[in-house]
């Protein structure tokens, strides 16, 4: 069986030949820079100076030999930015800084920092849909994000494993609070609807002229689509499943609907992080397939109850190990008792890829990622 072939039939809900494995098809599925080199490192692999491909989180682009180390089933491709736009930064004596394309500025530390942050909303001032209508948003369906990507989905094809194709930015309640920052663009959904409505709407807008380029260049391609929106905290949504329900869930519907008309042989896989319990339901009947990154430390997300609840409809890739206090604070064996139990819940009948819950952070210690590793190989 193939790595494509093992990836399809478990999201088809049936059992393959074992748990298939993903790591860095998505910028929600990959491993930081810094764990990479160390990666690397105890595999004997030759040393190499990582690409990082995702700036924001310092994801490493995952090189063919770590696959092949690591027995991975799926790789991803994501558009390139606007040909508008160049990744450049400036520093001072405390931060490193970059605009991305959208106009969002982050920093991170010189001395130690891991990621970039936040700093500042292009948006903050705005007030009214005519300023969302105004502002210069990058061309989503600009040429230059496209060159050489269906030469790319061949290779990936050739290679045997799952193509898994990204969207050309985050979901609409994260592009709000990086474009208006965090705490206005709460206190739009509630006292400035109209405004709100208009970015989600501009959102949206992009998402699907997207992927209404991409999908007839390299659609035949691909095996898995990958949207997302952030909207679980630790222990509850982030806005109430009313107010989701009222401005996010229509314009999904109008997404998901869009996405699958152009490719309906593929399968949607929606990422969005914390304790999502409330709106799973939703998210099934509005046509998600696959669940990521199964947050199984957040509240009401154990991974037997959602199995046993959904995983009849709903496929789920993640969750085979918890990245906030077990993965990178554990010891290796009770690494290998986690996997084993997400493996368990997860992997009967199918409907079950394995990756981390979200990305594997800078902090993990090599030991862990190959105790993880070793424990997919002997339980799945």
């Amino acid at each position: 069986m193939t790595s494509r072939e093992r990836i399809l039939k478990t999201l088809r809900h049936e059992e393959p030949d074992h748990v298939p494995y993903d790591l860095s098809s998505t910028p929600v599925t990959g491993i930081h820079v810094v764990a990479y080199r160390r990666l690397r490192k105890a595999l004997n692999l030759p040393e190499r100076n990582p690409v990082i491909w995702h700036q924001m989180q310092q994801l490493a682009w995952v090189d063919d030999d770590m696959h092949e180390a690591m027995q991975t089933d799926a790789k991803g491709l994501r558009p390139k930015a606007s040909s508008s736009w160049t990744f450049q930064t400036t520093q001072d004596a405390d931060y490193i800084y970059y605009t991305d394309q959208w106009g969002i500025t982050r920093r991170r530390q010189t001395d130690g920092g891991y990621y970039f942050d936040l700093c500042a909303s292009p948006l903050d001032g705005a007030h009214t849909p005519a300023d969302i209508e105004k502002y210069p948003f990058p061309d989503s369906t600009d040429e230059g994000r496209f060159v050489g990507l269906r030469d790319l989905a061949e290779q990936v094809q050739t290679d045997g494993r799952a193509f898994v194709l990204g969207g050309v930015c985050a979901g609409m309640l994260e592009m709000g609070q990086w474009l208006r920052g965090f705490d206005n663009f709460f206190c739009d959904l509630v006292d400035n609807r109209p405004l709100a409505e208009a970015l989600c709407d501009k959102i949206i807008e992009l998402k699907m002229s997207y992927w209404s380029q991409v999908l007839p260049l390299v659609g035949d391609l691909v095996d898995v689509i990958q949207e997302g929106d952030d909207y679980g905290a630790q222990n509850r949504l982030q806005i109430s499943p009313k107010l989701w329900q009222e401005i996010f869930k229509p314009r999904l519907v109008q997404l998901i609907s869009h996405i699958k008309k152009l490719a309906p042989h593929t399968f949607l896989f929606f990422h969005s992080c914390g304790s999502i319990y409330d709106i799973i339901p939703d998210l099934i009947e509005i046509g998600v397939d696959i669940l990521n990154p199964v947050q199984v430390a957040a509240t009401n997300m154990d991974s037997k109850q959602l199995k046993k609840e959904f995983g009849h409809e709903l496929s789920f890739w993640g969750g085979g190990v918890d990245t906030q206090f077990v993965l990178p604070f554990g010891s290796p064996q009770q690494i290998r008792e986690e996997v084993k139990k997400r493996i368990d819940d997860f992997a009967s009948g199918g409907g079950f890829v394995f990756n981390t819950v979200h990305n594997i952070q800078a902090d993990v210690p090599v030991e862990n990622i190959l105790a993880m590793r070793d424990a997919l190989r002997e339980f799945g």
